[in-house]
């Protein structure tokens, strides 16, 4: 029998190794590695692990963990897409840039961003629907502010 930490560290796993679309996908996977789970207790896991569903180029939906991987830098084109789903609004106020976003998404967001390595952005801290962006004191919060908007299509210039 194993412990629910060591339930869901393979679900971590699993989920950043292969494709999960669904529940019932992630349990047959555990049930492969000798754990038996019900649904319920991997809805639980996921949401528990903060699991979010993203659609992957092929136009799929899949679970992903995004602090399961921290070190692993986003690229260009992906930070786009997350911020140009769930972006819905960029303020600032020197240093601290404010993002809003549907509930939910603003650690999806926040990781992203992490991971891209901006340039200005020092780091993140997100809510539910809001996240504060720190802006280094080189780059100023107007400019990063403004890089956000560009790279979520809410800029009108």
């Amino acid at each position: 029998m194993s412990s629910k930490v060591q339930r869901q560290q393979l679900i971590a796993k699993l989920v950043s190794s292969h494709t999960v679309t669904s529940q019932p996908q992630l349990c047959e996977l555990l049930q492969k590695k000798g754990i038996a789970a019900t649904q319920a207790t991997v809805s639980r896991d996921l949401e528990d692990l903060g699991a979010v569903k993203v659609r992957t180029a092929a136009g799929e939906t899949t679970y992903a963990i995004p602090e399961f991987e921290p070190d692993r830098l986003a690229p260009p084109d992906q930070l786009k897409r997350v911020l140009a789903e769930w972006v819905a609004d960029v303020q600032f106020n020197e240093p601290i840039v404010v993002v809003r976003t549907p509930p939910g998404c603003a650690h999806v967001v926040a990781s992203a961003l992490d991971r891209s390595r901006l340039k200005g952005l020092l780091g993140t801290v997100a809510g539910d629907d809001t996240m504060m962006c720190v802006a280094s004191s080189e780059h100023t919060a107007k400019r990063l502010a403004k890089d956000i908007r560009k790279l979520a299509g809410l800029d009108n210039g």
